[in-house]
Protein backbone atom coordinates (compact mmCIF):
# COMPACT_ATOMS: atom_id res chain seq x y z
CA UNK A 1 0.00 0.00 0.00
CA UNK A 2 1.35 3.41 -0.94
CA UNK A 3 1.97 6.02 1.76
CA UNK A 4 -0.71 8.26 0.18
CA UNK A 5 -3.30 5.48 0.28
CA UNK A 6 -2.31 4.63 3.85
CA UNK A 7 -2.75 8.29 4.87
CA UNK A 8 -6.15 8.50 3.15
CA UNK A 9 -7.29 5.31 4.87
CA UNK A 10 -6.09 6.61 8.23
CA UNK A 11 -7.94 9.91 7.69
CA UNK A 12 -11.21 8.10 6.94
CA UNK A 13 -10.83 5.93 10.04
CA UNK A 14 -9.89 8.90 12.22
CA UNK A 15 -13.02 10.85 11.25
CA UNK A 16 -15.24 7.83 11.86
CA UNK A 17 -13.71 7.25 15.28
CA UNK A 18 -14.19 10.91 16.27
CA UNK A 19 -17.81 10.92 15.19
CA UNK A 20 -18.53 7.53 16.77
CA UNK A 21 -17.21 8.65 20.15
CA UNK A 22 -19.25 11.88 19.94
CA UNK A 23 -22.40 9.94 19.03
CA UNK A 24 -21.72 7.43 21.80
CA UNK A 25 -21.49 10.21 24.37
CA UNK A 26 -24.75 11.71 23.14
CA UNK A 27 -26.85 8.54 22.91
CA UNK A 28 -25.69 7.45 26.34
CA UNK A 29 -26.75 10.86 27.72
CA UNK A 30 -30.10 11.38 25.99
CA UNK A 31 -31.93 8.71 27.95
CA UNK A 32 -30.94 10.31 31.24
CA UNK A 33 -32.76 13.55 30.50
CA UNK A 34 -36.43 12.87 31.11
CA UNK A 35 -38.51 10.95 28.61
CA UNK A 36 -36.83 11.34 25.21
CA UNK A 37 -38.84 11.26 22.02
CA UNK A 38 -37.63 9.56 18.88
CA UNK A 39 -37.55 12.84 16.97
CA UNK A 40 -35.81 14.68 19.79
CA UNK A 41 -33.17 11.98 20.12
CA UNK A 42 -32.58 11.86 16.36
CA UNK A 43 -32.33 15.65 16.16
CA UNK A 44 -29.87 15.75 19.06
CA UNK A 45 -27.67 13.08 17.45
CA UNK A 46 -27.90 14.87 14.08
CA UNK A 47 -26.94 18.28 15.51
CA UNK A 48 -24.08 16.73 17.50
CA UNK A 49 -22.82 14.88 14.43
CA UNK A 50 -23.01 17.98 12.27
CA UNK A 51 -21.20 20.07 14.90
CA UNK A 52 -18.52 17.41 15.29
CA UNK A 53 -18.02 17.16 11.53
CA UNK A 54 -17.78 20.95 11.18
CA UNK A 55 -15.20 21.01 13.99
CA UNK A 56 -13.14 18.23 12.37
CA UNK A 57 -13.37 19.89 8.94
CA UNK A 58 -12.27 23.24 10.36
CA UNK A 59 -9.38 21.63 12.27
CA UNK A 60 -8.23 19.82 9.12
CA UNK A 61 -8.33 23.02 7.04
CA UNK A 62 -6.44 24.98 9.70
CA UNK A 63 -3.90 22.18 10.15
CA UNK A 64 -3.34 22.01 6.38
CA UNK A 65 -2.84 25.78 6.27
CA UNK A 66 -0.27 25.67 9.08
CA UNK A 67 1.64 22.65 7.76
CA UNK A 68 1.72 23.73 4.09
CA UNK A 69 1.80 27.49 4.76
CA UNK A 70 -1.07 28.14 2.35
CA UNK A 71 -4.80 27.72 2.31
CA UNK A 72 -5.86 24.45 0.66
CA UNK A 73 -6.79 24.56 -3.02
CA UNK A 74 -10.35 23.89 -4.11
CA UNK A 75 -9.43 20.27 -4.88
CA UNK A 76 -7.77 19.82 -1.48
CA UNK A 77 -10.72 21.44 0.31
CA UNK A 78 -13.16 19.14 -1.48
CA UNK A 79 -11.00 16.13 -0.59
CA UNK A 80 -10.99 17.16 3.10
CA UNK A 81 -14.76 17.70 2.98
CA UNK A 82 -15.28 14.31 1.35
CA UNK A 83 -13.25 12.50 3.98
CA UNK A 84 -14.81 14.43 6.85
CA UNK A 85 -18.45 14.24 5.88
CA UNK A 86 -18.32 10.61 4.70
CA UNK A 87 -17.87 9.76 8.38
CA UNK A 88 -21.62 10.22 8.83
CA UNK A 89 -22.02 6.63 7.62
CA UNK A 90 -20.40 5.51 10.88
CA UNK A 91 -23.47 6.58 12.83
CA UNK A 92 -26.12 5.51 10.32
CA UNK A 93 -27.09 2.54 12.56
CA UNK A 94 -28.13 5.01 15.29
CA UNK A 95 -30.62 6.65 12.93
CA UNK A 96 -31.87 3.24 11.77
CA UNK A 97 -32.43 2.13 15.37
CA UNK A 98 -34.19 5.40 16.24
CA UNK A 99 -36.25 5.10 13.05
CA UNK A 100 -37.37 1.64 14.14
CA UNK A 101 -38.39 3.16 17.48
CA UNK A 102 -40.33 5.80 15.60
CA UNK A 103 -42.19 3.00 13.79
CA UNK A 104 -43.10 1.52 17.15
CA UNK A 105 -40.91 -1.56 16.85
CA UNK A 106 -39.38 -0.79 20.26
CA UNK A 107 -39.00 2.07 22.69
CA UNK A 108 -36.62 5.01 22.34
CA UNK A 109 -34.76 3.75 25.43
CA UNK A 110 -34.15 0.38 23.75
CA UNK A 111 -32.99 2.14 20.58
CA UNK A 112 -30.57 4.30 22.58
CA UNK A 113 -29.15 1.33 24.49
CA UNK A 114 -28.83 -0.67 21.29
CA UNK A 115 -27.13 2.36 19.68
CA UNK A 116 -24.53 2.39 22.48
CA UNK A 117 -23.77 -1.28 21.89
CA UNK A 118 -23.60 -0.83 18.11
CA UNK A 119 -21.33 2.21 18.42
CA UNK A 120 -18.93 0.38 20.75
CA UNK A 121 -18.89 -2.55 18.33
CA UNK A 122 -18.23 -0.06 15.51
CA UNK A 123 -15.22 1.31 17.38
CA UNK A 124 -13.81 -2.21 17.62
CA UNK A 125 -14.53 -2.76 13.92
CA UNK A 126 -12.77 0.50 13.00
CA UNK A 127 -9.83 -0.55 15.17
CA UNK A 128 -9.68 -3.92 13.45
CA UNK A 129 -9.78 -2.26 10.02
CA UNK A 130 -6.94 0.00 11.15
CA UNK A 131 -4.63 -2.74 12.43
CA UNK A 132 -5.50 -5.73 10.25
CA UNK A 133 -2.76 -5.07 7.68
CA UNK A 134 -0.24 -3.51 10.01
CA UNK A 135 2.58 -5.90 10.88
CA UNK A 136 1.90 -6.09 14.62
CA UNK A 137 2.05 -9.09 16.91
CA UNK A 138 -1.35 -10.54 17.82
CA UNK A 139 -1.14 -9.29 21.40
CA UNK A 140 -0.65 -5.68 20.26
CA UNK A 141 -3.67 -5.93 17.97
CA UNK A 142 -5.67 -7.38 20.85
CA UNK A 143 -4.57 -4.54 23.13
CA UNK A 144 -5.59 -1.94 20.52
CA UNK A 145 -9.03 -3.48 19.98
CA UNK A 146 -9.66 -4.11 23.67
CA UNK A 147 -8.54 -0.58 24.50
CA UNK A 148 -10.92 0.90 21.98
CA UNK A 149 -13.83 -1.14 23.35
CA UNK A 150 -12.94 -0.23 26.94
CA UNK A 151 -12.75 3.47 26.09
CA UNK A 152 -16.20 3.24 24.50
CA UNK A 153 -17.58 1.55 27.61
CA UNK A 154 -15.85 4.19 29.73
CA UNK A 155 -17.69 6.95 27.83
CA UNK A 156 -21.02 5.27 28.63
CA UNK A 157 -20.07 4.74 32.28
CA UNK A 158 -18.92 8.34 32.70
CA UNK A 159 -22.21 9.58 31.28
CA UNK A 160 -24.13 7.36 33.69
CA UNK A 161 -22.03 8.54 36.63
CA UNK A 162 -22.53 12.17 35.64
CA UNK A 163 -26.29 11.76 35.37
CA UNK A 164 -26.94 8.99 37.89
Amino acid sequence: MTPELREARAAHLKERIYLTFAALAVVSTIGWHGDPTTGGAALTVFVTALGTLFAVFTADIISHTIVHEHFPSKRETLAVAGVTFSAVFAILPVFLLLGAAGLGWWSVDVALRASSVVLIASLVLFGWVAVRRVPLPFWQRAVALTGEALLGVLVVLLQRLAHG
